[in-house]
């Protein structure tokens, strides 16, 4: 018999500094209140001020705990008061714990506290904190980390892996952060307007929002399935009308590292996948990613019009929160099920008159809403889109809409599976499917020899940082394989893990903004900070326009590896996927160890 599941959400907390649950944050926005306020500089010089939503030193007092460090604390209350009302055995093996953060605890990079430091072992003390078993993994995808954190938990339930997903996003503002935006010349000296004709750049923010999504069997009635879950009386109220994520999507626009497609081709390929065979007009809201900065916005705008939405609400919550980075995608799919529970939209805060080619429907005021699903598109540096679709169950719960997906299908797939070809670079030597390469030279040496020996005509690769080069030069030689290499195409995806993240280039880049004469921060040290980056640069080089996605891990975990890679395939656009280990601490210290795998027939 074919059973079919549905993910849905049991549980949710939004953690900012306009509320500590969710509940507070939805009625702070309908009250049109902003967190956004001027701090002053890290450096010490004025014009380094900046606007910001952050904690102030009363919450971080109330917040903090003991073992555990400003991130880690957030993290952690974050989740503990999402499960605070629901039945989820923390203990089981089939409970996981994923987290969505781009930096971290970065700033911890200038006491050389490397344990400390990484964001695997973070993740891994905040799971013993809360009593999780399971390894966790963290979700490292710039910008976008948060709904790719939404759509790897679905995928894995979906797979079968899993019971119940935790996903926790969180991000706080450093100097570290702040800084490399500035570079970048990013930020706005006032409160941000998203979409508007005056808008000057994004400001950033400091949150956790975690979001709880167990699997329902669409074939039982709802009193079997919760008896059969042992799930809480609460979740059983949430599922009277529950929230289904219903499809994802990861697309690259393999065009730039750190600006985004102008046509907005990848948000509009994954905008289409999961619109796929619905009624737009049962759409209530779009949320957008709406940073304010001049590019984003208008690249979103273009896509929301070419993909049929143009009369369709859209809005933007950087205006109240500001880009809280790796928490963005998490807490904003949160709110918006919220909005549309209540039936409330508010307005874009800093808004006043549009901006952008694309003619979208947006409001500075609050706008009344009555349908019952949305879609959520963000964007990030190295060209990563992603977009949800997420609906509001009827209480006909059996009735599935397309795009539901069949455990069947999804436990069929490691059967469908072929390792094509297999590449390991290691400081001491590189092997091809098996058999030794030679290489004249040792070390990261060895890197640049390869370069030369198979790509030579690549100039951008003297600009890599070292985690990139290592993950260009194994692309290249894995790929170099292929007969006939397959080079542009939109359906092989780069889905890569380590345990390390970005640490060497985190390293340079922090000699950049060591306070004092020469203090310059270093703009393209800084767009290498983000780990995903290697993925970018390798879709860029070979035209692939799939999904990138960057995992980090407490270790090099095959069988977690497995997992992650078998449910990517539930994209049913993807036919490869160039996937593996790519870890850089220093130059004697590194590994490459990458596969293509394609999907059979």
């Amino acid at each position: 018999m074919i059973v079919k599941f549905m993910v849905y959400r049991i549980a949710d907390n939004v953690l900012t500094p306009l509320g500590a649950t969710t509940k507070a944050n939805y009625e702070a926005l309908l009250a049109g209140r902003s967190a956004l306020i001027r701090h002053a500089s890290y450096s010490g010089r004025r014009e380094d001020d900046f606007v910001a939503s952050m904690f102030s030193d009363e919450q971080r007092k109330e917040l903090i705990v003991h073992g555990l460090t400003w991130f880690e604390s957030l993290a952690y209350h974050s989740v503990k008061e999402a499960l605070t009302g629901c039945t989820v055995d923390v203990a089981s093996h089939r409970t996981l714990l994923i987290v969505s953060t781009t930096k971290a605890n970065i700033e911890y990079l200038s006491s050389n506290d490397y344990v400390r430091l990484q964001p695997a072992e973070s993740a891994k003390r905040i799971a013993d904190m809360l009593g999780i078993q399971t390894q966790p993994i963290v979700v490292c995808n710039a910008c976008i980390s948060g709904v790719a954190a939404i759509i790897t938990a679905q995928r894995l339930l979906l797979s079968g892996f899993y019971d119940t997903a935790i996903v926790v996003g969180c991000d706080v503002v450093s100097h570290f952060v702040v800084s490399g935006f500035q570079s970048l010349k990013a930020m706005s000296p006032d409160p941000c307007r998203p979409f508007d004709i005056e808008r000057t750049g994004l400001n950033l923010g400091e949150a956790a929002a975690t979001i709880i999504m167990s699997k329902y069997n669409a074939q039982s009635s709802l009193c079997e399935s919760v008896a059969m879950q042992s799930l809480s009386e609460s979740v059983a109220l949430h599922l009277t009308s529950p929230w289904k994520i219903v499809n994802g999507a990861i697309r690259n626009d393999a065009y730039h590292i750190s600006s985004p497609s102008p046509k907005g081709d990848g948000c509009i390929s994954a905008v289409n996948y999961v619109t796929d065979g619905i009624n737009l007009q049962s759409l209530s809201v779009v949320n957008a990613h709406g940073t304010a900065t001049m590019y984003n916005d208008q690249m979103e705008s273009r896509a929301i019009v070419a993909s049929g939405l143009s009369k369709v609400p859209v809005n933007s919550l950087k205006g109240y929160f500001g880009h809280t980075l790796g928490a963005s995608g998490v807490l904003e799919t949160i709110m918006t099920m919220h909005f549309v529970d209540e039936g409330k939209l508010p307005g874009t805060w800093g808004f006043s008159e549009l901006g952008v080619s694309g003619r979208i429907n947006i409001s500075a005021d609050p706008v009344n809403i009555s349908r019952h699903s949305f879609v959520k598109i963000i964007s990030g540096f190295g060209g990563c889109n992603a977009a949800l679709y997420c609906t509001h169950l009827t209480p006909n719960l059996s009735s599935m809409v397309k795009g539901d997906l069949i455990s069947d299908e999804y436990s069929s797939i490691a059967n469908s599976l072929s390792i094509e070809h297999h590449v390991k670079i290691t400081p001491s030597g590189v092997i091809i499917d098996g058999h030794e390469h030679h290489v004249a030279t040792e070390g990261c040496d060895m890197l640049t020899e390869i370069y030369k020996e198979k790509i030579g005509s690549y100039p951008k690769f003297y600009k890599m940082d070292k985690l990139s080069q290592l993950g260009l030069v194994a692309g290249e030689l894995l790929l170099s394989q292929e007969n006939p290499r397959r080079e542009p195409c939109s359906d092989r995806a780069v889905v890569l893990f380590n345990h390390s993240s970005s640490i060497c280039v985190d390293c340079e880049y922090e000699q950049s903004i060591a306070l004092g004469n020469d203090y310059y921060p270093s703009p393209s040290l800084f767009v290498y900070t983000l780990p995903n980056i290697v993925c970018g640069e390798i879709a860029l080089r070979h035209g692939y326009h799939a999904e990138t996605s960057f995992y980090i891990m407490n270790s090099k975990d095959e069988m977690m590896m497995n997992k992650v890679i078998e449910s990517t395939f539930a994209d049913k656009t993807l036919l490869s996927i160039v996937t593996g280990w790519v870890d850089y601490q220093d130059e004697n210290t590194f590994e490459a160890d990458i596969k293509l795998i394609k999907k059979i027939y």
